[in-house]
């Protein structure tokens, strides 16, 4: 028996690979599924079945794809119901892979259909389960995604989510091995650990939602407390993971476009797309085409496309470092959005070289911040809630980047201000919103919060972030 964990740092997303007697079981597969394919080929093994924990909102997953290329069923657990051919699982129902067995747990409470697969060896002890949003390291799965599919309210879900747990997954053995779906920086939860594989037993010792003597009510109250809204493109993920999607191939094959200075532009104005930038923010910051947006490859990309471009259907131009326009379009297909519609050849050199407009922003130094305080510049945080109140620079004004178009009235009109994030890379992504706004008189902080303390800027006293509701 083979266990691969391949893990998606930029998703913070588990996917499995099972592997016994020349047959493979993969769980929850990412949007391009060669990687699988070429798995069990060089083990000269067979894709079996395709098992899906739920109907991810966070990615879109490989499911329809890779059944269509290996004609290896999909197996949903029970409630589901999927537009396409699957196999909808019974509580409790077993499917055989080589000498191993995997059961159905029906886990419901994050989405309704949710489903943790318990994996049997051959002896028939319980060895591993593959929870997805049922469980994570040091949390469970967000209670509040599937209200209106389910017509129920967070609490009625949270409430099924703590008899799932109880019922299905705490009398389990506590060797018992936890494959979670998500990790530490998933939107999917709270307070996940940055651990990626954990025993059932440590978990039952850390995860404050697995406390023995915690009742229905005070796990309802925790699960649901600071829940913050769930980025706007959570719902049309969904609908691709149970509707089906394009193949990638052919995304991949439309967005590979390169497009000259002129027919870049041409395409801009005549299609409405955003032109995304993902090159480093220094390079940004040097130079851009205005009006673009700025996500960089070099951070937490997917997501943050997801939560700020929102709409899976945009068209969207990129502009990219030269022969990373693929993995590009690639991770953009992770969260749904297909609908690039090709990339700038030569890239910003071969722009200016056109004679085309090129916008800059400014970035000053923490020691030239310091000064600038002295003078009473207003100062824009865009960090997230729970950083700022953990510890912020004094006079600081809270915009959290994912709210930032709520937040666009409280930047001054003309005097001039200065944005900054933890460590650049958020910072420059909102100066290239409020940019794209109309909103110019910003200076960006380069190194952010980090080089503010070392530059001796006054700060609020530190308060442990897990002390905060």
């Amino acid at each position: 028996m083979k266990i691969e964990q391949i893990y998606t740092g930029c998703l913070a997303q588990g996917a499995y690979y099972i592997e016994s007697e020349g047959e493979v079981a993969i769980v929850d597969p990412l949007r391009e599924v060669k990687p699988y394919i070429k798995r069990a080929k060089e083990s000269g093994a067979t894709i079996k079945y395709i098992f899906e924990t739920h109907f991810h909102a966070d990615f879109v997953s490989g499911h329809v794809t890779l059944s269509k290329e290996t004609g290896a069923p999909i197996v949903y657990g029970p409630t589901a119901k999927p537009s396409f051919d699957a196999i909808i699982a019974e509580d409790g129902q077993e499917f055989k892979l080589g000498k191993v067995t995997i059961k159905v747990l029906h886990t419901p409470g994050h989405t309704m259909e949710s489903t943790t697969y318990l994996l049997k060896d051959e002896n028939g002890k319980d060895h591993a389960i593959f929870s997805g949003d049922t469980l994570f390291l040091g949390d469970v799965g967000r209670p509040d995604l599937a209200q209106k599919a389910a017509h129920m309210t967070q609490e009625e879900l949270a409430g099924t989510l703590y008899d799932s747990l109880r019922n299905k997954i705490m009398p389990l053995a506590d060797d018992v091995i936890v494959y979670p779906a998500h990790g530490a920086g998933s939107a999917c939860g709270k307070n996940m650990m940055k651990e990626t594989v954990d025993t059932l037993g440590n978990q039952k010792k850390m995860n404050y939602a697995l406390r023995a003597d915690m009742t229905k009510e005070e796990f309802v109250k925790e699960v649901t407390d600071g829940l913050l809204p769930p980025p706007q493109y959570f719902p049309l993920n969904v609908k691709m993971n149970k509707e089906g999607y394009e193949d990638i191939d052919t995304v991949l094959e439309r967005g590979t476009q390169s497009l000259s200075p002129d027919a870049f532009e041409v395409a801009a104005n005549e299609t409405g797309a955003v032109v995304l930038d993902v090159r480093n923010q220094a390079d940004f910051a040097k130079g851009h085409v205005p009006r673009s947006i700025f996500i960089g490859l070099d951070g937490s990309f997917a997501p943050w496309v997801g939560a700020l471009i929102a709409d899976v259907e945009q068209p969207i131009l990129l502009v990219a470092p030269e022969g990373r326009e693929e993995e590009t379009i690639t991770r953009l297909s992770r969260v749904g959005f297909d609908g690039t519609l090709g990339y700038l050849k030569g890239g910003l050199k071969a722009w200016e070289a056109a004679g085309k407009e090129v916008d800059t922003v400014k970035s000053v130094s923490a020691d030239e911040l310091k000064k600038a305080i002295e003078e009473n510049a207003p100062v824009f945080d865009v960090r997230k809630e729970s950083e700022y109140k953990a510890e912020h620079a004094e006079n600081a004004i809270l915009t959290p980047l994912d709210y930032i178009n709520d937040h666009l009235s409280e930047f001054p009109d003309k005097e001039t201000f200065y944005i900054h994030c933890a460590g650049g890379y958020r910072s420059m992504i909102a100066a290239s919103i409020l940019k794209s706004r109309g909103i110019h008189n910003l200076i960006d902080v380069a190194g952010g919060f980090a080089a503010m303390k070392t530059a001796g800027i006054p700060v609020t006293d530190y308060v442990c972030p897990t002390t905060l509701k």
